[in-house]
């Protein structure tokens, strides 16, 4: 089959395939968060805030495809402003855990459909205010786009769902490995030094995503 009946060359889908799984591979906010709520709410929770994550992840992408994310660039003020607002939820979140009584108790699969939505929407608004995903799409797919293929938007559309298949496939194993560890550490510990451990790894993962998305 020609190249110009693919909608992306085919000779850049397995290297970016490879670069997207090594960035997603690397620690970072996301990693961070979906362990902790894995770890202290169980692999339900966790599998409602990898689907927010991927929609954030989703927006980033199509804003990227359509341009929109060109703006940070042009203003360095939006970007910052984007960076620490999600640092800013990032300690509200840690400050939730602490004082909600149900936060770190012993983990549960059985947990109620509220839980699972609020998992869901601040898996969504955690990754809508992580500007490093708009980077990501600003930097590096444009150089896996070819002139002699399809057009720039398809490319970047299909690219973007080949990485949204890798997000989430990876973010599903964190919540499978983070779930159970928490099965077998925390089954007998007590609620209020869990609440203090969850409370303390999200301030860390906010921590790292303002050093993160510095400069």
């Amino acid at each position: 089959m020609p190249h110009s009946a693919w909608p992306v060359d085919p000779g850049v889908i397995l290297p970016f395939l490879i670069a997207v799984a090594l960035i997603e591979l690397t620690p970072g906010p996301n990693m961070g968060w979906l362990a902790m709520v894995s770890l202290t709410r169980g692999r339900m929770a966790g599998a409602a805030a990898v689907g927010g994550v991927t929609l954030g992840l989703a927006v980033w992408m199509l804003a990227s495809a359509f341009g929109l994310t060109q703006v940070l660039l042009t203003w360095p003020w939006l970007y910052q402003t984007i960076r620490w607002a999600g640092v800013a939820f990032l300690f509200w979140l840690a400050w939730d855990a602490w004082k909600s009584p149900g936060a770190g108790e012993a983990v549960s699969e059985d947990v109620p459909g509220r839980d699972l939505g609020q998992a869901f929407v601040r898996g969504l608004a955690g990754n809508l205010l992580n500007p490093k995903a708009a980077v990501f799409y600003v930097a590096l797919l444009p150089t896996f786009i070819r002139p002699d293929h399809a057009g720039a938007l398809v490319q970047a559309l299909t690219l973007g769902t080949l990485h949204l298949g890798v997000a989430l496939m990876v973010h599903g194993l964190i919540v499978l490995g983070a779930a159970g560890a928490g099965a077998r550490l925390l089954t007998d510990a007590k609620g209020p030094w869990l609440r203090a451990g969850s409370a303390l790894g999200i301030v860390a993962v906010a921590l790292w995503m303002a050093w993160e998305t510095r400069g």
